[in-house]
């Protein structure tokens, strides 16, 4: 399905409900009953119904200061003449988007919701929108993304692109673009300690630390065993961060470490401190390895608008019976699961991050080893997952290349159409009309 940019938010609104459906400074509903003409785009008309109907899709974070409402009109003038020259464009390229597809995407729409499509269509009823309109608004973006898609299929990345990017990347050294992952043993030395036999003391105790740790003893043990820090009940573990998030000592003290290599112990106003790279990745480079899932799961398809409430209970149903050791979840896949997999127990084998469509990766990623979900909706229907384990599989030379070869896609592609969307509305001819107001 397309990225619906103008749907997701018109979503996110009629999911919560007509209370949310606020313009910003306004605490009513918005009024669309004003239909003045505030700007022609090559002779149409775009008009202030549409400009305070996008304005009540913008969501302000709570506790930030509302924008000012004239220039927010503005910018949102400005976007729909853009997105009004685009679609003028495709028009006259003979672009369409086929019945079949807009209902597709609008079933698409319901089913991700857990709707059926009269549900839908009441819920946005409910903040003033007609299916009509919906279905206008949802083939617009769809248009819209075809437009963007074409002008992005153009861009061409070569293997000397691929090659240059990551001699740059490789030369560079930015803190803030480094992702670290550091454990520590802490030896603390007391504020008041001043004997130097007591310093030589916790000094010669980091150090019989350190090498315990070097020559290959659980670090994670000897953290819980001796460290004076907070984290040293967890193992060390200091967390996942980028480096400009660590203190500069054990950036330094840890720069030319490789990934598993103890360094130290290094001195600061706290004491001494053991600590060993646990993970170390340019953000801007692709990962050498990568964390794989072997999940299981339960599929019931529904049927094309159908309500998905009772679909769920039934998974429901089915998990109490897993959780409380009535069943076994393999059983139950091979009774109940509409999936191919169905015959092996519901077992989807190891899998790769993005191999599963977001809605199901997403909460996949978030279970524990053995832990079963709750029912979860996605394009195929409403599905039960259980994680069996994870480990960290070796990304090779190829998949590496294809990592970078996306990153620079996605950049040229985003500044090709930039580019090409600046000439096409420089092109246009635009008459303002009476001020949003």
């Amino acid at each position: 399905m397309t990225k619906h940019t103008l749907l997701t938010a018109l979503l996110c609104i009629a999911m919560a409900g007509p209370a949310l459906a606020q313009t910003p400074g306004n605490t009513n509903r918005p009024s669309f009953t004003a239909d003045r003409i505030v700007a022609l785009v090559n002779a149409e008309p775009v008009t202030l119904q549409e400009v305070e109907r996008r304005l009540g899709t913008l969501e302000v974070q709570p506790g930030t200061p509302r924008p000012d409402r004239s220039s927010l009109l503005k910018q949102v003038l400005e976007r729909l003449i853009v997105e009004k020259v685009q679609l003028q464009w495709a028009e006259q390229a003979g672009m369409k988007v086929d019945q079949a597809s807009l209902d597709q995407a609008e079933a698409n729409v319901a089913r991700q919701n857990q709707l059926t499509i009269p549900q839908l269509h009441e819920r946005l009823r409910g903040i003033g929108l007609t299916p009509a309109l919906f279905r206008e608004n949802l083939r617009q973006e769809m248009l819209l993304q075809r437009v963007r898609d074409r002008e992005e299929g153009r861009v061409r990345v070569t293997e000397q692109d691929i090659d240059g990017y990551l001699r740059e990347q490789n030369t560079r050294s930015d803190p803030s673009q480094t992702m670290l992952h550091l454990a520590q043993i802490l030896v603390m030395v007391p504020e008041k300690t001043s004997s130097g036999a007591a310093l030589a003391s916790l000094e010669s105790r980091a150090r019989q630390l350190a090498e315990r740790a070097k020559k290959g003893e659980d670090f994670a043990a000897l953290a819980r065993e001796a460290s004076a820090a907070p984290e040293g009940k967890d193992g060390g573990s200091l967390g996942r961060r980028t480096a400009d998030r660590y203190p500069s000592l054990f950036v330094e003290a840890t720069a030319n470490a490789k990934v598993g290599e103890v360094v130290g112990p290094v001195r600061s106003g706290a004491g001494w401190h053991v600590l060993k790279v646990l993970e170390r990745q340019n953000t801007r480079l692709p990962a050498t390895t990568m964390v794989q899932t072997r999940a299981r799961h339960i599929l019931l398809r529904g049927a094309e608008g159908q309500d998905l409430s009772a679909l769920t209970q039934r998974l429901a149903n089915a998990r109490e019976r897993i959780v409380s050791g009535k069943s076994s979840f393999e059983a139950l896949a091979r009774e109940l699961s509409q999936d191919s997999s169905a015959a092996s127990g519901g077992d989807l084998g190891w899998a790769s991050p993005g191999q599963f469509v977001p809605e199901f990766e997403q909460v996949m990623d978030r279970l524990a080893a053995g832990e079963v979900s709750a029912p979860l909706a996605s394009r195929f229907g409403v599905h039960l997952i259980q994680v069996l384990e994870r480990r960290q599989a070796p990304v090779s030379v190829r998949e590496q290349r294809e990592w970078v070869r996306n990153v620079l896609r996605a950049q040229k592609a985003e500044e090709a159409y930039a580019d090409w969307v600046r000439d096409l509305r420089a092109q246009a001819f635009v008459e303002y009309r009476e001020p949003a107001q």
